[in-house]
């Protein structure tokens, strides 16, 4: 694949290729989306929404081996069997870069829906969410990102281990490489329990999934204070940092994420919300300067040509929707838009397309109205994790998302008016008939919405 791939699908010597790129933060359930999505678009009987399918012009879609011959395969298979085995469970999150192809056989479609068979590829690329924050370090040096982290990290779990070890330095103090260490350890300690808790902004991203990159110096820095950034051990973290954008960002950028005509974007809202006002503006903060290095907008013929794409279509997706009765999910859609308002204004205004939906890859629970203090409680039941079935309200959002986003941004430490829940539901045995894929809240819309013009 390629550019010369990317040549001969511009001069129309190929099938056309969609690559669309599917990320979010730790949680958001990307594996689960990805496997989901193809298991419905192979066997299309829940697809109702995905026009193609819907009139029968999508006749045939089929797995191939993935274009890239360096880029590990996405376990599709056994993510399935995971999700819909005789004990289903949840598959392992993402921890690197891959990919899976799917071709797509389509008739009709044209003029006067004259047009003959065609194909369309769909290569699809699952990405950490993590490595997808060092994006936004390629225009910051070390100095401002020292002084970002700083100013946001006091009472994040284990925080004052790190910043009792800096304050233990001093600015004449030699560079000493098991003190660089240390400082790196104690920080990546506190990123690993950031992410545990909820937290989205947890940079480096690769401090988190380290791969063959652990133990090097190029992720063996941290940040630091003005009053150490002069001496040894600040020129030192300095150049490591550089290292670490030229060396583990830019090739990322430069390999994968270039070359991606749709993304998907993936949040975690119900946990973000849980964790309190602020989860909910970290999560609006870290989602808004990602999304400026999507590089929006419709790329020109030339530039196509080369390879140099840009997002055409960008789809916010907030996920575990089953944990809501359906009558909340309009208000779930309306806290996501308002949250990612900035970086959907500018992407819009870049011209791109842009959605955002409150979906459910595979919905592991059912509806149900409860007899609660004299009324009527919408909940959704669903076997939790060890084993046992419960009936679960999750609090009633509000119809207005500024009641949660206006205390978020003030700084707030808890909600005032609400009181925010969260389950962690397994997989629902399934017994799926011939053409069904998983029961899902949405995907087909999602997919029509992604791929639905190329078909």
């Amino acid at each position: 694949m390629g550019i010369l791939s990317d040549v001969t699908e511009g001069l129309g010597l190929g099938d056309p290729v969609v690559r669309i790129g599917v990320t979010g933060l730790s949680r958001a359930g990307k594996t689960v989306f990805i496997t989901s999505l193809v298991a419905n678009l192979l066997e299309r009987g829940r697809m109702q929404a995905l026009r193609a399918a819907a009139d029968g012009r999508l006749r045939a879609v089929w797995l191939q081996p993935q274009p890239d011959d360096t880029i590990p395969r996405f376990d599709y298979e056994r993510h399935l069997a995971a999700l819909t085995g005789p004990e289903p469970h949840w598959p392992d999150g993402t921890r690197h870069v891959s990919q899976l192809r799917l071709s797509m056989r389509l008739e009709g479609g044209g003029l006067f829906g004259l047009r003959g068979s065609r194909n369309l590829h769909v290569d699809i690329v699952d990405y950490p969410g993590e490595w997808l924050l060092d994006l936004r370090l390629m225009d910051r040096d070390f100095d401002r990102w020292s002084a970002e982290v700083l100013d946001r990290i006091p009472g994040r779990p284990k925080a004052d281990a790190f910043l009792a070890a800096l304050s233990a330095t001093g600015p004449d103090d030699p560079f000493r490489e098991p003190v660089a260490q240390d400082l790196a350890d104690r920080y990546t300690a506190h990123l690993v329990a950031a992410r545990a808790a909820g937290w989205s902004d947890c940079t480096p991203g690769r401090f988190l999934i380290p791969g063959e990159l652990a133990g090097s110096p190029a992720l063996t820095f941290a940040p630091l204070p003005p009053e150490l950034l002069p001496g040894k051990l600040g020129r030192e973290f300095r150049r490591r940092f550089e290292a670490y954008k030229s060396r583990v960002v830019r090739p990322f950028f430069r390999d994968h994420f270039a070359r991606i005509d749709r993304q998907v974007v993936l949040v975690d809202v119900l946990g973000a919300i849980h964790q309190g006002p602020r989860a909910v503006e970290d999560t609006r903060r870290a989602m808004a300067e990602v999304l400026g290095a999507f590089r929006p907008g419709r790329a020109g013929w030339l530039a196509q040509l080369l390879g140099t794409r840009r997002v055409e279509r960008i789809l916010f997706a907030a996920t575990k929707a089953d944990h809501l009765h359906h009558h909340q999910h309009n208000r779930l859609t309306a806290i996501l838009s308002a949250m990612l308002r900035e970086a959907r204004d500018r992407a819009d205004f870049q011209g791109a397309r842009t959605e955002a939906m409150a979906i459910a890859a595979l919905r592991a629970t059912t509806e149900e109205i409860v007899p609660h203090e004299g009324g009527d409680l919408p909940v959704v039941r669903g076997q939790l994790l060890d084993g046992r079935r419960a009936a679960f309200f999750a609090g009633e959002l509000p119809s207005d998302p500024g009641l949660l986003l206006h205390p978020a941004r003030q700084g707030a430490e808890r909600w005032l008016d609400g009181d925010y829940a969260i389950m962690n539901f397994a997989p629902a045995p399934l017994t799926l008939r011939p053409g069904d894929g998983p029961p899902h809240i949405r995907l087909d819309r999602a997919a029509e919405f992604l791929i639905g013009d190329r078909l």
